[in-house]
């Protein structure tokens, strides 16, 4: 398998998913310190706030002390809370956005709500008389506790939006290599296969070998036909509704007299299937999957070929009895660069996908596969394809 950017794809994006645990880990263990020294803090201020309700009702008061309880009582501007007497009757409130209307039962509601949470100071006033001091954890905790989701939420769409750019620009620069290279390789076996062609004439008139004519004759045509389909490469193909039956059996047919006669083809196709498609391209996929299928059972096996007709679409099964792919590596044989071959840039499926899904509105996915008994390859296409 050939070690580049793209077989390590899966890999950068499980280290760029665990940077923004950590992250947001980090964020949220020491936010959790934050606040529990912060709740002990407000704690500490109600208790003083409660101590100081009762100094302010305490005989014997001087003015000097009086004045240093009110000051106390005046710096609580964050925690909220509820002051009441022996029958929950509010005597003061603090820190609460009551509404103009409705505002008793605003408090009463709030006051319910403050007792379900637990949290208050029994304040004892001498004589049997006590009050009961409510309090509820501030706002600007409560802010300061969501703040490591938030902020890992916006981690998140910074390192989403940052792989998102990052893949684009990868495949905007890949796509450009790809139809420079395939035009420039047109282009470059243009002039050998011309000059191919007037040589297999020359032959045909010197030697009388109708058979080994006809087949270089073959060859040839088919380089003219590879160097269409990288020229085509880039552009949008034309689409036109097409034999499908005859393409697959052209395609067997010029395969299996390639291929060894220990490969035993398997062809179960319906007649005149009819779809919409650009013959050039689609027989360069089917010939890439085929040969794939030659190469797993290492020209000894059985290759089959079959489809299914439905309504609105049809199906092309490739399968043979080869060494098999591993199901973790379903989707990523389509990756440009994966190949189990010694030899191969790994693009053949690549290109195959983007025919198909891209060009041609269809899918392509790994059906099944066991090892040493059978893969499948499936090719989806619509019936009609809308320009």
């Amino acid at each position: 398998m050939t070690k580049n950017y793209y077989t390590y794809k899966k890999r950068y994006k499980l280290i760029i998913l665990l940077g923004a645990v950590i992250i947001g880990a980090f964020s949220s263990i020491y936010t959790k310190s934050l606040v529990d020294e912060l709740k002990a803090e407000e704690r500490k201020k109600v208790e003083l706030w409660a101590e100081a309700t009762r100094q302010l009702v305490k005989p014997g008061n001087n003015d000097n002390s009086i004045g240093l309880t009110l000051e106390v009582l005046k710096n609580n501007t964050t925690v909220p809370v509820i002051l009441t007497d022996n029958a929950n009757n509010i005597l003061h409130h603090r820190n609460l956005t009551v509404p103009k209307k409705n505002d008793e039962t605003y408090l009463k509601n709030k006051l319910q709500e403050l007792k379900s949470e637990g949290k208050y100071i029994e304040i004892d006033l001498g004589d049997n008389e006590k009050q009961y001091l409510y309090y509820q954890t501030s706002t600007l905790l409560i802010k300061l506790t969501w703040f490591p989701v938030i902020q890992l939420l916006v981690v998140s769409i910074f390192v989403f939006i940052a792989y998102l750019a990052f893949s684009n620009s990868r495949k905007a620069e890949q796509n450009q290599v790809w139809v420079g290279m395939s035009k420039e390789t047109a282009h470059q076996l243009g002039t050998p296969i011309t000059s191919l062609m007037g040589w297999v004439d020359y032959l045909d008139l010197k030697i009388n070998d109708p058979e080994t004519i006809g087949e270089i004759r073959k060859d040839v045509t088919r380089l003219q036909n590879i160097a269409d389909r990288f020229s085509k490469i880039g552009s949008k193909p034309i689409l036109k509704s097409i034999n499908l039956s005859s393409t697959i059996d052209n395609c067997v047919k010029y395969l299996k007299t390639r291929s060894s006669d220990k490969v035993i083809f398997n062809v179960d196709i319906e007649p005149d299937i009819k779809t919409e498609a650009n013959s050039t391209l689609l027989e360069w996929v089917l010939e890439n999957l085929i040969k794939n299928a030659i190469d797993a059972i290492k020209g000894y096996g059985t290759i089959t070929i079959s489809s299914q007709v439905h309504d609105s679409f049809v199906a092309i099964e490739i399968s043979d009895n080869g060494k098999g792919i591993p199901r973790k590596n379903f989707k990523t044989v389509f990756d440009p660069g994966y190949t189990t071959k010694k030899r191969g840039w790994g693009l053949g499926l690549s290109l195959t996908k983007r025919i198909i899904e891209e060009y041609h509105k269809g899918k392509i996915y790994v059906k099944e596969s066991e090892p040493l008994k059978k893969t499948t390859f499936r090719i989806i296409l619509p019936t009609h394809v809308s320009n």
